[in-house]
């Protein structure tokens, strides 16, 4: 706990192992942490597959380095559905700040949790922020149009598009698009780029109302969604995308003073980890003396159905 909160890279990297093993003695500690936790900026950085989030995540290292601040980045990547693997990719293309000691890179993969983010990531945030790092960039995997548990985790939530990646307009209505801060329209030097921004513009513009209404979001009154351009290749759009974090970080801090603004976030953060404590204690009950084996069985034999048996699980762990 004490090197943790000393920033001692080896206990963070260890206990960043014990909670991605599940190892019980990491829960308690992450009770410990969390009153040292509210100090980071959390920057989520998501997008469909191949938008380059990974540059553009290797760009804002680099830009915020140079303000001396020290950055934390947690880099989810897919697993295989057959073996459970993955490839961690992600560090390959970040060699560049391997060795600077302000810079702490660390990939997990999703082990078939669904939302762009592992059933963890959470808690590695909470870590990185009670060790003092100053922000932590949380890029998901590729995702789809409803894969946005980002959202929910990050202060700022950064969507990453690129032009002539299939219909513009499709993408426009896809799940994902709901939830951004800032759109970083990458690889702009590509055709297709000015009619990306427009289109992207044109429906904020038309679902400003809706925007400002989202219960589901709990973002800083008033903003509206910023549209940068950026060439993350090439270091172009960095500046203006920088300026935008920073614009919604000051708005986020102001809402903040807003006791129902906290309140909100509070109970979000509440339901998530509610969500995740219930899922694996009645995963661990299942597995448990071969409850699940019963539950099959029953099935089989057609004594019982899905419904009914889900339920008395649920009531079985209430009587735990």
């Amino acid at each position: 706990m004490e090197d943790v909160l000393n920033r001692d890279i080896r206990a963070g990297a260890r206990l960043l192992r014990w909670i991605d093993d599940g190892v019980g003695e990491a829960r308690s500690i992450l009770k410990q942490l969390y009153s040292h936790t509210g100090k980071a900026a959390i920057v989520g950085i998501t997008g469909n597959p191949g938008a380059g989030k990974s540059t553009l995540v290797d760009q804002l290292i680099t830009r915020y380095r140079a303000q001396k601040k020290t950055v934390a980045v947690v880099a989810v990547d897919p697993s295989s559905p057959f073996s459970g693997g993955a490839i961690l990719g992600d560090r390959i293309r970040m060699q560049e700040h391997a060795l600077d000691e302000g810079v702490f890179i660390r990939s997990f993969a999703t082990r078939g949790h669904l939302g762009g983010l592992t059933g963890t990531t959470a808690d590695v945030v909470h870590v990185f922020d009670a060790m003092g790092w100053d922000l932590v960039l949380v890029e998901t995997v590729g995702v789809g149009q409803d894969e946005v548990e980002v959202q929910r985790l990050a202060h700022t939530t950064v969507v990453v598009m690129a032009p002539g990646m299939g219909d513009e307009i499709q993408a426009i209505k896809a799940g994902i698009l709901e939830i951004a801060d800032i759109f970083a329209v990458n690889k702009s030097d590509r055709d297709g780029a000015d009619r990306t921004v427009r289109e992207l513009r044109l429906m904020l513009d038309m679902g400003k109302e809706a925007i400002q209404q989202q219960q589901e979001r709990v973002c800083p009154p008033g903003w509206m969604p910023r549209v940068i351009k950026t060439v993350s290749t090439k270091g172009e759009g960095i500046d203006e995308l920088m300026t935008a974090l920073a614009e919604h970080r000051k708005a986020y801090e102001n809402a903040c003073r807003d006791p129902n603004f906290v309140r909100a976030r509070l109970r979000r953060e509440f339901l998530d980890v509610f969500r995740r404590t219930l899922f694996t204690r009645g995963w661990s009950y299942l597995m448990h003396e071969d409850h699940l084996k019963e539950v099959v069985e029953k099935l089989q034999d057609g004594s019982s159905d899905p419904y009914t048996l889900a339920k008395q699980a649920v009531n079985a762990l209430g009587r735990l």
